[in-house]
């Protein structure tokens, strides 16, 4: 059998087109605090410039608004940017584009990175070379936050433990780990560049 490969934006445009809200982001008690989770683990209050990975239908997106001077929240569907553009209409700090990560990434530098629900999605020898990419784009001192589902999913390329232990393995000496969290079915991850 081949390896597993990256799922491509015709993947989620079938998820999309099946269901708005696929992973329940809006309405589900899990979802909720495990956001609340995500925002409480940011070491610094407040972020200059913010780059959201995969932002799908902008609930987290609201939240990092709060704690962010400009927020550009990006994402392969262009279905769930339009709903998170609605969601997100009266944040002025924020603006969205339609990007497929690893291969587009904006040109700007970020003191914070959001990962949520997103690298296990890359073959693993995309995120390998997307680490280095990710820490390219952070100032030093910033933050880059990886949030993902430990469950094993049939059609995902990786775990969220394989994503969050490989970049722990590329990332330790030019890295710290300054917080890490492992709930019964997620784990948070927050890495600072010295």
């Amino acid at each position: 059998m081949n390896e597993k490969q990256s799922l491509d934006s015709e993947y989620f445009k079938k998820v999309y087109d099946a269901n708005e809200d696929p992973w329940n982001f809006e309405k589900s008690e899990y979802e909720a605090k495990k956001y609340a989770a995500t925002i409480a683990a940011l070491p610094q209050k407040h972020y200059e410039n913010v780059l959201e990975i995969g932002c799908s239908i902008g609930v987290l997106t609201q939240l990092l608004a709060e704690k962010s001077t400009r927020l550009l929240a990006t994402d392969v569907s262009e279905k769930a940017l339009d709903m998170a553009e609605k969601r997100c209409e009266n944040l002025k700090n924020v603006t969205f584009e339609k990007m497929s990560f690893p291969q587009e990434l904006p040109e700007d530098q970020y003191d914070l990175i959001m990962i949520s629900e997103v690298a296990y999605y890359l073959s693993p020898e995309d995120w390998q070379s997307a680490t280095g990419i990710l820490y390219d784009k952070l100032k030093s001192g910033g933050n880059i936050v990886l949030v993902h589902w430990l469950p094993e999913v049939h059609d995902y390329p990786q775990t969220g433990d394989e994503v969050h232990d490989t970049f722990k393995h590329l990332m330790n000496d030019r890295m710290q780990n300054v917080f890490s969290d492992r709930a019964k079915t997620y784990r948070i991850d927050v890495w600072a560049r010295s």
